[in-house]
């Protein structure tokens, strides 16, 4: 090779040189290093972004899926209130019930507990309610249920939750939901209404475990719309009692705050509808006819008359 042929081969290999020098180090502060700067930041900022949206998309993917199986099994095909066998139920569990959401913002109208004018226990709380009133989950869980019952409790729902528990809505004008639909505690399930045996529109309310109606008010203070506690003891010997730890309770001193005892002296007086009679005015107060006629001044020839208050204490 001649020297002018040589001269240009080296010419051309340090323009080659000069050439990759930069995209081995960046060091200039040209307009196509600082565009370059941009769009490693674009590119960065992109794959953040992405990261984000798969983060997102699949903290959706957990929030819909669906609770345990294994508590969908035992009668869930079953068209029953009550599919369990009461064998397998055990004499106590503790029972989460965060996460809960008030079926309805309305008062109580009646509460759970035998009936002497109907002679039956009423295994669930009536809450007050307009006609049409959005009726909303009380906790998480899956529809197990919806039907009609003419003399019962007409069009309602029942849902099953991952703590066990399942809920019971009746009365309703129209349900919202269809039985195996996953719902979230507060998501509307129902309109509330007056169908069945009913004398005005109010939300038939229960809380179950296994079959066993227990009394919603020892799960929740409805008067405060919460529940009273974070857990629930099931107890067989104690399921059919509310709770309440409001400290003027009659019984709250003298048991050392015994909620179960202190939600007995709640009412203080009973006004006479028709039907009803002293004896089993008494009996659903646990008194006798005798100790409720002493309360009210009453000789054994006085007659009750509807609206009529009566005296419990």
């Amino acid at each position: 090779m001649n020297f002018i042929g040589k001269i240009s081969v080296l010419a051309i290999a340090a323009a080659f040189l000069a050439f990759e020098a930069p995209a081995q180090t960046i060091t200039s502060k040209s307009p196509h290093s600082d565009a370059h700067k941009q769009l490693l930041a674009n590119q960065a900022k992109n794959k953040d972004q992405i990261r984000l949206v798969e983060k997102n998309t699949f903290i959706d993917l957990i929030d819909d899926i669906e609770p345990e199986p294994d508590i969908f099994t035992e009668g869930w095909n079953s068209k029953a209130v009550n599919p369990f066998n009461a064998a397998d139920v055990p004499d106590t569990q503790l029972i989460d019930v965060t996460g809960y959401f008030m079926p309805v913002p309305g008062r109580v109208t009646s509460n759970y507990g035998y009936r002497a004018r109907f002679g039956r226990m009423h295994k669930g709380i009536d809450l007050q309610i307009k006609s049409n009133d959005t009726i909303y989950a009380a906790f998480d869980g899956k529809v197990r249920l919806t039907a009609y019952e003419r003399k019962g409790f007409g069009n309602y729902i029942i849902l099953r939750h991952p703590n066990n528990l399942e809920t019971v809505y009746g009365h309703l004008n129209k349900a919202l939901v269809k039985p195996d639909q996953v719902v979230k505690a507060g998501d509307p399930i129902g309109l509330g209404g007056s169908t069945g045996r009913s004398t005005g529109p109010h939300l038939h309310f229960e809380t179950r475990f296994m079959g066993y109606a227990i009394n919603p008010a020892a799960i929740f203070d409805f008067a405060n719309q919460t529940t009273h506690t974070d857990t629930y003891m099931f107890d067989k010997r104690t399921y059919t009692k509310a709770r309440n730890y409001d400290p003027r309770g009659r019984y709250a001193k003298a048991e050392g705050g015994n909620p179960y005892r202190a939600a007995e002296s709640e009412r203080e007086s009973y006004t006479v509808k028709r039907g009803d009679t002293l004896s089993s005015i008494a009996k659903s107060y646990g008194l006798s006819a005798t100790s409720l006629r002493k309360i009210n001044g009453m000789s054994n020839s006085d007659m009750i008359k509807v609206g009529q208050v009566l005296k419990l204490k």
